[in-house]
């Protein structure tokens, strides 16, 4: 994030208007819902997710417990059951 001088990027009239509630602090303006992206989309964590939630639910299909599954995913065994669950549903 890059700090910009509003007297640069706002009209003289907003700049006016804003002076009105705040002078001399840093304000933070969120982009637009629109163009926000999604948690874990940018960084790639979202598709890291998805790919390793795949990968459970397919070998417990292929006959693996949820107690190996556990211990090669790293995660509780209710965790494990939520992305079983979450993927048998979404098929």
């Amino acid at each position: 994030m890059q700090y910009k001088n509003a007297k640069e990027v706002l009209p003289p009239s907003l700049l006016k208007e804003m002076q009105k509630y705040i002078q001399g602090d840093l304000i933070y303006i969120p982009k637009a819902k629109k163009e926000r992206a999604g948690w874990g989309e940018v960084s790639g964590t979202r598709a890291l997710i998805a790919e390793r939630n795949e990968e459970i639910f397919q070998l417990y299909n292929n006959g693996k417990s949820f107690e190996e599954l556990e211990r090669k995913f790293h995660l509780s065994i209710d965790s494990i059951r939520k992305v079983i669950y979450k993927m048998r549903s979404n098929q």
